[in-house]
């Protein structure tokens, strides 16, 4: 099991908190208001600190040093974007998130390779799908039969500067096209997996379980 840090008690943050604790996850969720812990469950087993998210004692309070991923959804864009880079650019967490408000400024982050997601389209699955790269896929569309289904897949950093080839062959997929920037791309043979870009690939129903396993590994991983 993987240790994960919240910034931000807020619904978002206490619905992310429950289903990876309850999945058997460690979790430490960070707040600047102890009154907001009151969301949680008592049954809640993980750690509540108290703090500015983007201060690196409280993050070394919740343990960001062993983290497999750290998301930052607390109500204001420029505290999750400032925890989401000290918790990636200090601390070396692997896969970060953080929530943004204005969709406007989306842009600008995911061109400094931090995944972010809108309020207009946010959900608790959304960040679940960027911090547990092997949790099984979820599905976009599914064709009439149910046998294939196009969903986003989830790489391990790894995979970055590969060919979309290389991405299609290790997973057994047929990448449809890509969110650059905020923009679909239709993908060339030439078009390789850059920073913040999210990949929409059809693949077999049956197979997706499997698929997240083979691509949250790195490609070197794959080859041996």
């Amino acid at each position: 099991m993987a240790h994960f840090v919240i910034m931000g008690c807020g619904r978002v943050g206490v619905s992310l908190a429950h289903t990876l604790d309850e999945s058997g996850h460690t979790v430490a969720i960070i707040d600047q208001d102890d009154r907001a812990f009151r969301r949680l469950r008592g049954s809640f087993g993980g750690r509540r600190v108290t703090g500015v998210g983007f201060d690196r004692d409280t993050l070394k309070q919740a343990d960001i040093e062993k983290a497999y991923a750290f998301a930052a959804v607390s109500s204001g864009d420029n505290s999750n974007i400032l925890a989401t880079r000290v918790a990636r650019e200090t601390f070396h967490v692997p896969h970060v998130v953080a929530r943004i408000y204005d969709p406007g400024r989306a842009e600008i982050y995911q061109r400094l390779g931090i995944p972010t997601v809108a309020a207009v389209r946010w959900s608790a699955d959304q960040v679940l799908r960027r911090i547990l790269p092997e949790q099984s896929i979820n599905g976009d569309f599914r064709e009439t039969s149910g046998r294939l289904i196009l969903g986003e897949l989830a790489l391990d950093d790894a995979w970055l500067g590969r060919s979309l080839r290389d991405i299609e062959s290790a997973g057994g997929v047929r990448i449809a096209y890509l969110t650059r920037f905020g923009e679909g791309i239709l993908p060339s043979e030439e078009t390789s997996y850059q920073q913040g870009d999210i990949l929409h690939a059809m693949m077999k129903t049956t197979a997706t379980d499997e698929i997240a396993r083979v691509l949250a590994k790195g490609p070197q991983e794959e080859d041996e």
